[in-house]
């Protein structure tokens, strides 16, 4: 497993915003919970947004889905990343980058393995409303193979202290880049980046070994 210990940043003003986002601006320990934790129980009373447009959003009088819904009596795989739109922009486009370029398709065109290894959801979440992560996973096409919830407020990455200031790349508090193999809520895999815009241990190929 990646180390989960971040690398201090320099003292001095970073040289541009892609050293800010490789690096971060602060600096913490260890997540708070491992392979053996119930993500369930390390997050109580948390609920993700379900990716929808504003209009589905209104029709469902703007619900939640607990996370137990998600998780008890299933197998799932679920990423994390640290997705914005300033990001987007920043690598000179929205939607492009390593989020839509290397995470989530890792994920997507290997949809058949998972299921072979009796996988019930994929499921992709990130600090960010569900309407712009609807938009873009409908852009991803990605939709009908990952499950994408997001979570609006950091409320689920800091129950999980994966959370991670990202203001140096004014993108403000978003989350580390991390996967997880669950099995009825108890974590069995649990991999996370040394820095946000990497991606060698949370794509799919290394989860896919350790199920």
């Amino acid at each position: 497993m990646a180390s989960v210990i971040l690398k201090r940043s320099r003292p001095s003003v970073l040289r541009s915003i892609g050293d800010g986002f490789r690096m971060g601006v602060s600096s913490r320990a260890y997540a708070s919970v491992a392979v053996g934790s119930d993500i369930v129980s390390a997050a109580p009373d948390v609920c993700l947004q379900k990716a929808r447009t504003w209009d589905e959003g209104v029709s469902s009088k703007f619900s939640t889905t607990p996370l137990k819904d998600i998780f008890k009596g299933k197998k799932v795989v679920i990423f994390g990343l640290p997705f914005h739109r300033a990001l987007f922009i920043f690598f000179q486009g929205a939607y492009t980058g390593v989020c839509s370029h290397q995470h989530v398709p890792s994920y997507k065109n290997n949809i058949d393995k998972f299921k072979a290894k009796g996988i019930d959801s994929i499921v992709c979440v990130a600090v960010n409303d569900p309407y712009v992560l609807n938009a873009w996973a409908e852009n991803l096409k990605a939709k009908d193979a990952i499950e994408f919830y997001g979570d609006f407020d950091g409320s689920f990455h800091k129950s999980l202290d994966l959370g991670k200031d990202l203001s140096a790349a004014l993108l403000g508090p978003r989350s580390e880049r991390w996967s997880a193999y669950v099995d009825d809520g108890k974590i069995k895999a649990f991999n996370v980046e040394d820095a946000p815009s990497d991606v060698k241990v949370s794509g799919a190929e290394v989860i896919l070994g350790q199920i």
